[in-house]
Formats: structure tokens, sequence, C-alpha cells
């Protein structure tokens, strides 16, 4: 499948969550999806220009470009992790990796802020604090590494040539 038809059939199969999905589809679209956010960073550059004290642009088709493009993408990747054999839904554990983290450092926040409410002395509470702030943050960095470099290899899998569960080859 080439670069054309790859967009063709993934924007056609907008929200398409089911059947499966070639190496070649998938990855020509990830090209396009990214050429994208290339030309259009540097549009939103040039018309909007950039806010120095940010050290960002200040931009709108990227933005809007990249919300256009979550659901193929996400449709694509799902289709992609089918035919490899493996369960669509496997493409969300890193973003409930994320969702899990952030849920986990404000309620670790919280907890220490009612605790130290209960102490005479809060400074006795920010050592053990940042200790297991700092743990959680790099055991989370190490397992989101490893789960982005499980997904890309995933991703990159030849396909299976026979029926699966999730239907017959993609052509």
């Amino acid at each position: 499948m080439g670069f054309v038809q790859s967009i063709k059939v993934c924007l056609s199969k907008y929200v398409g969550f089911s059947g499966r999905a070639t190496r070649s589809e998938y990855w020509w679209f990830v090209l396009f999806v990214i050429l994208c956010n290339i030309v259009f960073t540097i549009l939103d550059r040039a018309i909007f220009g950039t806010n120095p004290e940010a050290g960002d642009s200040a931009g709108v088709f990227n933005p809007l470009f990249q919300i256009a493009v979550f659901l193929p993408m996400l449709a694509a990747g799902w289709r992609r992790m089918h035919d490899t054999g493996r369960p669509g839904w496997y493409l969300l554990l890193p973003m409930a990796l994320g969702f899990a983290t952030m849920i986990a450092l404000l309620s670790g926040v919280a907890v220490f802020a009612v605790l130290e409410g209960g102490v005479d002395d809060p400074e006795t509470l920010r050592g053990p604090a940042a200790f297991l702030g700092a743990t959680g943050i790099m055991v989370v960095w190490a397992l989101q590494l490893v789960l982005t470099v499980m997904m890309i290899w995933w991703l990159t899998r030849p396909s299976q040539d026979a029926d699966n569960a999730y239907g017959p080859p993609a052509v």
C-alpha cells in the first residue's frame, strides 16, 4: 500500500476499530500525520508568531489538526494491533499509565496535605513526601519507557498471514 492510498484508507475508516491494518497502511499514515504536524507548526509560527516568554507558538492549525486525526490514528493503531494478533486496547496502556500517574500524584499531594495539618512540625513530612514522589516518578518513567518500546515493537511486527480472531488479513 502506498502513501496516498494509506491516507485514503485510514481517513475513510475514520472510527473503524474492527478489522486489520497492514504495516504499510499504518506507518504511511503515521508519516502523513508527522509531516502535517510539521507543516502546521510552521504555519502557526509564521502566522501567529511565538511567545518569547513561554518559548512556544500560539497556533490554531496544528491543534485543530491533532484533534481531527486523533480518532483515525487511534483506529489505525487499533487495527494494526489486530493485524499482529493482539487486542487493540493494548494501544491504550501508555495512556492509562499516564492517567493512573496523575491520579496517584494528586492523591499523594492530598494525603500529605491532610497529614501536614495533623502534625506539630510539617517539615518532618517533606523528606518522605519528596522521596516517595521522586521514587514514584522514576518508576513511572521506567514503566512508560518499557510500554512505549513495547508498543513500537508490536506495531512493527509482521502481519499474521492467516485469518485471526480479528478477521482475514488486510489487503
